[in-house]
This record gives structure tokens, C-alpha cells and sequence, in this order.
């Protein structure tokens, strides 16, 4: 590989870090926030009595909701103004990214029959996304995802989404060692790409931001497979049918690639019809499973059991269709970054009380985070092995285990033993088992590197 292609590499990584540096930054803003609110207590309210007992009652309030444009669901909604189709561009745009580069590293670890898991996954991670919308659905005050937590378990459960949601979006994406060292100058040009996207609290003009995103994922699979198809490469490996051993290695990562539940809850707040969700759900999982599955099958049949962790490390670096992959995948992080900490910089903002301009105050945090980001990227030098070890945990934490957790006390299904009592159980239980075996395999190959 050419010295060129390996800084490139290094780049993408770069750049990853770099975006979940962000989170771990404002993850000390969004404590405090979910502190704050906890200790308040002007409004004496029960969180813990179920809303949905009539369903009846759900189904008049969306019809009231529909008809009258002032009605509690509509309150303080001013940013309710992207249409389906952009909601659906951002949503393809937080489901997609750099799990396409290494899903068929996890096929190639689990072997094909491990497909089979990939779309339950994918099947358990958009009913968790539904239930997500049944949550907010039942109480207009439901703004993000801390906020299911509140309603679910009281500022316990707050605190626990708030945490958990963070930690994951700061450290999932650490696939691979990232090294900073001698990249001072790219992660500079890097902020000051980002920072414009960050001023947008908008995310109708987001849109086209994402938009550049889901581009880009196309692009990387259509390099791929040209690269296969044209370039000398070909389909030729066979793969084996199951990995019994490489069955964990595979789940986790095949659940990280579903792991951006905790910012539907902002996508669902912006849309001006809401109860088109599901339907951009249907939308984005459908096609990003697609996209996943063609990228992993592909992929294994072009490089077998040698195919790394991440794709574009197997490209022959001489191909322009190779180049065009590798280069692409910069475009992801960047065009993911400000839609990603958008609930994070409306955090940081509601706290702000100063009686000032709200662009000025929009451009001041959304500065100020990014250049706190920027100073921590260039002073930690690199991120381990941990990412297996925590995204196996968090991710299927964070985008499954939870929303069904909080559904089950917000609706009161857990007090009805039915049907959809069973399924959001046996979707727990899976969780709980990806969570509890991926950590174990982690934890195994990190002593093992030892």
C-alpha cells in the first residue's frame, strides 16, 4: 500500500476520533444539563404512570394532533419543519457510515449463515426504533432520548440514558488503533470543514449535508464492486458457512452498524408529519440493510477470510476505483458530525439564560465545542482496542436494550402478559446475550494482546 493510500487510512480515523472526541466532550455539558433538570421540582408530575392503557385514547389524540396545529404535541415546535423526504435523508445519514467498511469483516467472522443474524438485528433494531415513537408519542414533553428515560424510570432513568448514550456515540467508532501523531495540520482543516455544518440548527438545511452522506455510501460500495468486477480482483472465494468462534465478533459489529437510536428522537421533533415516521424508518432500515448485506457479501467473496477489518485496507491502491473508496470514506464523518451532536448542541443552548440574539448564541456554542474538541484530538494521542469491548456493549445498550426497557414501563405492557409483551421481551434477551458474549470475546482478545 502505497504511503499515500496508508495516510489516507490514518485520515479516516482520524477523523472518527476526532468526531466522538465531540461527544466525550459534551458529555460533560449534557451531565450537568440532566442534573439540572433532575434537582428541579416546579412541576410536580408522575413519570411512572403508564400512558398508553387506552389505545383508543392514543389513536384520538394523533387525529386531535392532526387537525389542531395547537395542540400539546405542537407545542414549542418551532423547528418542525422538515418535510419525509429530507427526514428520510438524514435518517439513511445517521444509519449509515463506516460500519459499511467493516461488515464484511464480520461476515467473514461468522460465516454466511451469520447473514441470518444481521437481519434480526437489523429487524430488532427498527422495532426499537418504532417503540422509540410510541414513547414520544405518549407524552408530549418527550423531546429526546434522556427525556424516554424520565418518563419511563424518573430522573434515574435520565441519567442512565444520558450516560449511556454518550459514552456509546464517543466510543463505538474506535475500530481500529487511531493514531494522531503527525495529523496536527489535517485535524485543523478538518474543524474548520465542520464547523460551518455545525452553525445549521436546522435540519431541513442539514439535509443536504446528509444527503452528501448517503452519496458517499453509495459511492463506497459501487467502488467496491467495480474494484471486484473490473480490476483483476473477481468473486472467486467461497467463505465457509458458520464460525462458531467468530459468531460474537460478528454480532457486535453487525449491531454496531444500528447503533443511532438516540438521535431519532430529534428527527422525529423536526418532521412537520409526524406520524410519516415509521414510514422513513421502513425506509432507512430497508435500504440500509441492503446496502449492508451487498457490501458484506461482496466483499467476502472478493477477499474471503483475508478481508480486514476495514475493506478499503484490502483495495490495490493503484486502481483509480479503489482510490475513489478510500478517499470517500473522509466524506462520511463529516457529513455525519453535525447532524449526530445536534441534540447535543440544543443541550448546551437551553442552558444558556443570557438575554441575547439566538444566532449569536448558536454560533458561539456551536464554536465554542468544536474548538474544545479540536484542542482534545490534538492532545490525546490515540485510542486502543477498546471499541469492541464497549461498542459491543453500549451500542446494543443504547439503540435496543433500552427503548424496549422504557417502552415496556412507559406503556405498561409489562403489567399484560400478550404477544407484544413476549416480542419485546425475546428482543431484551437477545440484547442482553449480544451484550454479555460480545463483551466476554472482547475482554479475551484484549488480554490476549497483553
Amino acid at each position: 500500500m502505497s504511503r499515500a493510500a496508508e495516510k489516507c487510512q490514518t485520515s479516516s480515523r482520524t477523523l472518527l476520533l476526532f468526531f466522538y472526541l465531540f461527544q466525550a466532550v459534551s458529555l460533560s455539558f449534557i451531565s450537568v444539563s440532566s442534573l439540572k433538570k433532575a434537582a428541579m421540582t416546579h412541576e410536580e408530575v408522575s413519570f411512572t404512570v403508564p400512558l398508553l392503557e387506552n389505545d383508543h385514547k392514543d389513536v384520538l389524540g394523533s387525529k386531535i394532533e392532526d387537525l389542531d396545529p395547537n395542540s400539546a404535541h405542537h407545542t414549542n415546535t418551532s423547528a418542525s419543519t422538515v418535510n419525509v423526504f429530507r427526514t428520510c435523508f438524514n435518517g439513511l445519514n445517521a444509519l449509515s457510515g463506516v460500519g459499511i467498511l467493516s461488515i464484511p469483516y464480520a461476515l467473514a467472522s461468522g460465516g454466511w449463515l451469520s447473514l441470518v443474524l444481521l437481519f434480526a438485528i437489523a429487524t430488532a433494531a427498527f422495532y426499537a426504533g418504532l417503540l422509540i415513537q410510541r414513547c414520544m408519542d405518549a407524552d408530549p414533553r418527550i423531546r429526546t432520548y434522556p427525556d424516554i428515560g424520565e418518563r419511563a424510570f424518573g430522573n434515574k432513568g435520565r441519567v442512565i440514558a444520558t450516560v449511556v448514550m454518550y459514552i456509546e456515540l464517543y466510543l463505538v467508532a474506535t475500530v481500529a488503533g487511531v493514531t494522531v501523531g503527525g495529523q496536527k495540520g489535517f485535524i485543523i482543516i478538518v474543524a474548520l470543514i465542520i464547523l460551518p455544518t455545525v452553525w445549521l440548527d436546522n435540519l431541513s438545511l442539514l439535509s443536504y449535508v446528509s444527503a452528501s452522506g448517503v452519496l458517499a455510501s453509495a459511492v463506497i460500495l459501487g467502488s467496491v464492486i467495480w474494484t471486484g468486477a473490473f480490476e483483476g480482483i473477481g468473486f472467486q472465494h467461497k467463505g465457509t458457512l458458520i464460525n462458531w468462534g467468530g459468531i460474537p465478533t460478528a454480532v457486535s459489529l453487525y449491531a454496531f452498524c444500528y447503533c443511532s437510536h438516540p438521535v431519532f428522537p430529534t428527527l422525529y421533533t423536526s418532521m412537520k408529519k409526524r406520524h410519516q415516521f415509521s414510514n422513513v424508518l421502513v425506509l432507512c432500515f430497508v435500504l440500509c440493510t441492503i446496502c449492508y448485506t451487498s457490501m458484506a457479501i461482496f466483499g467476502y467473496l472478493m477477499f474471503g477470510s483475508d478481508v480486514q477489518s476495514q475493506i478499503t485496507l484490502n483495495l490495490p491502491t493503484d486502481k483509480l476505483s479503489a482510490r475513489v473508496a478510500i478517499y470517500t470514506t473522509l466524506v462520511n464523518p463529516i457529513s455525519k458530525y453535525a447532524l449526530m451532536v445536534t441534540p447535543i448542541v440544543n443541550a448546551t443552548k437551553a442552558w444558556i439564560r443570557y438575554p441575547c440574539d439566538k444566532r449569536v448564541v448558536n454560533l458561539f456554542v456551536g464554536t465554542t465545542l468544536v474548538i474544545s474538541t479540536l484542542l482534545v484530538a490534538l492532545a490525546v494521542p490515540f485510542f486502543g482496542s477498546l471499541m469492541s469491548l464497549v461498542g459491543a456493549f453500549l451500542s446494543i445498550t443504547a439503540s435496543v436494550m433500552l427503548p424496549c426497557i422504557f417502552y415496556l414501563k412507559i406503556s405498561g405492557t409489562y403489567q399484560r402478559f400478550n404477544g407484544e409483551f413476549i416480542a419485546v421481551s425475546l428482543i431484551i434477551l437477545m440484547s442482553v446475550a449480544v451484550a454479555i458474549f460480545g463483551t466476554y470475546t472482547s475482554v479475551l482478545d484484549m488480554i490476549g494482546k497483553l
